[in-house]
């Protein structure tokens, strides 16, 4: 079994069901992209996965564990980390404050973990006394990414990471999340650039109002035909 597991999930807003049926999975040491086209649910199965969704049937489990009913605060003290794809920094507070929020629920040394987001961010090391609306977009992705990294999560969900920034920034954030996913940490993301993100993954899902329309390697997507003509452009 998967470390995370959505499975059969069904829901929406007010009366009407966005998500019919769809499972998504994703285990650790793994990326996993969901990818499809406007108003698939792409965004929603993310929020329903983090809690931020109530459910109407279906189910969420991560590990041993049925999270099902959990708050997404709950969500985060059991090990999973949510950054969504807006409004995701404290714009009028420094990059290091920004940071320590991500800690907010730990009670150990987060010393080490800090060590380390500098290390895979060098660039936030250095601005880390500046105001994060001041960085540029692709500096405030790192800032919303480092600040999920800082609550030491097993599952890091990313919903449009690569959002508003060149492409030269994006090729950096994706080379960015393998090395995170090779620290053994579950990723699973909502990308608009389908073909890119494919290329980097293990595993895709491709979702249709809602439901699962394919589901394989990201290899095997990008070479099936049907995917790369309706999904991918050509």
């Amino acid at each position: 079994m998967s470390f995370l597991i959505a499975e059969n999930m069904v829901g929406g807003y007010g009366g009407s069901d966005i998500l019919k049926g769809c499972t998504i999975a994703v285990e650790k040491g793994e990326i996993v992209v969901i990818v499809g086209p406007n108003g698939a649910g792409k965004s929603t199965a993310m929020k329903a996965v983090f809690g931020m969704l109530d459910l109407r049937e279906g189910s969420v489990r991560l590990g041993e564990d049925d999270i099902t009913t959990l708050s997404p605060q709950e969500r985060v003290r059991r090990g999973m980390g949510f950054v969504p794809q807006n409004n995701n920094v404290f714009s009028t507070m420094t990059v290091m404050e920004n940071l320590e929020m991500g800690a907010y629920l730990r009670e150990d040394d987060w010393s080490e973990t800090l060590d380390q987001v500098f290390t895979l961010f060098p660039i936030l090391k250095e601005k880390r006394q500046q105001d994060a609306g001041e960085l540029s977009g692709g500096q405030r992705q790192q800032v919303a990414v480092a600040r999920a990294l800082m609550t030491r999560p097993q599952v890091l969900m990313l919903d449009e990471p690569t959002a508003g920034v060149s492409p030269i920034v994006m090729d950096e954030l994706f080379d960015r999340i393998i090395e995170i996913r090779n620290t053994g940490i579950a990723i699973l993301m909502v990308e608009q650039n389908a073909a890119q993100a494919l290329a980097i993954a293990d595993r895709g899902y491709v979702l249709v109002t809602g439901e699962n329309r394919f589901s394989d390697s990201g290899q095997a997507l990008l070479e099936n035909d049907e995917v790369r003509r309706s999904f991918l452009g050509g």
